[in-house]
C-alpha cells in the first residue's frame, strides 16, 4: 500500500504553490520595507483542506524554495534564508491537520462548524509561520531595529503586523469561496 501523495495531488501541490508565488509577486499592502500584508497563502491554505497535512508542508515548502530561486526572498544569511524560506513557509501547512474535520463538516453541509474550522485552520497556519519569521527577526534582522527598540518588540510588532494581516486577508477570502463554493475542498480522487 503507498502511503505517498498521489499523483493528482503532487499536481496540485506544484500548481498551488507556484499560484502562492505570483500571488506573492503582485502588489500588496507594505507596511515597512519587507514586511507586507498579502493573501499568497491562500492556495497553500487550499492545498492545505484538500489534501491534509503532509501536503500542504511540500506545498509550503516549495512555495519558499520559489521564493529563494526567483531572487525575491530577503537573505542575509544561508541559515536565516532555511528558517524564513523553508522551515517557515513549511508549518503552513499545519493548517492541514484540520483538514479532516474541515472535509467532514462541508460534505454534511454543517457550514458553521466548516467555517469554525477553517478559521482555526488558517490561525494555526498564519501563527506557524509567522513564529519562526519572530524567530528569525530576532536573531538576524534586530540589528535594524530602531535605536532604544529591542530586536525582540522589533520582531514581534513587524511580523506580528503581517502576520495578522495577512492572516485577516486570507480569512475573508476564504470565507467568502469555500462555504460558496465547498467543491474547491471536496472535488478531489482519494
Amino acid at each position: 500500500m503507498n502511503k505517498g501523495m498521489s499523483l493528482q495531488a503532487k499536481i496540485e501541490v506544484a500548481i498551488f504553490a507556484a499560484l502562492a508565488m505570483i500571488i506573492d509577486i503582485l502588489p500588496s499592502i507594505t507596511i515597512a520595507p519587507a514586511v507586507s500584508i498579502s493573501f499568497s497563502m491562500v492556495p497553500i491554505f487550499i492545498i492545505c483542506f484538500r489534501w491534509g497535512f503532509k501536503s500542504g508542508v511540500v506545498a509550503g515548502f516549495l512555495w519558499g524554495l520559489l521564493q529563494v530561486v526567483t531572487g525575491t526572498a530577503y537573505v542575509l544569511t544561508p541559515l536565516q534564508a532555511f528558517i524564513e524560506y523553508f522551515i517557515a513557509f513549511a508549518f503552513i501547512g499545519l493548517a492541514g491537520l484540520l483538514s479532516g474535520a474541515i472535509k467532514q463538516n462541508l460534505a454534511t453541509n454543517n457550514r458553521t462548524k466548516a467555517f469554525t474550522f477553517i478559521i482555526l485552520a488558517i490561525v494555526i497556519g498564519s501563527v506557524a509561520r509567522y513564529f519562526w519569521h519572530f524567530v528569525a527577526g530576532i536573531i538576524f534582522w534586530g540589528s535594524y531595529a530602531p535605536k532604544g527598540v529591542s530586536a525582540l518588540w522589533y520582531s514581534f510588532t513587524m511580523n506580528g503586523l503581517a502576520m495578522v494581516g495577512s492572516m485577516i486577508a486570507c480569512l475573508i477570502i476564504l470565507a467568502v469561496l469555500i462555504p460558496s463554493a465547498a467543491r474547491v475542498v471536496l472535488n478531489r480522487a482519494s
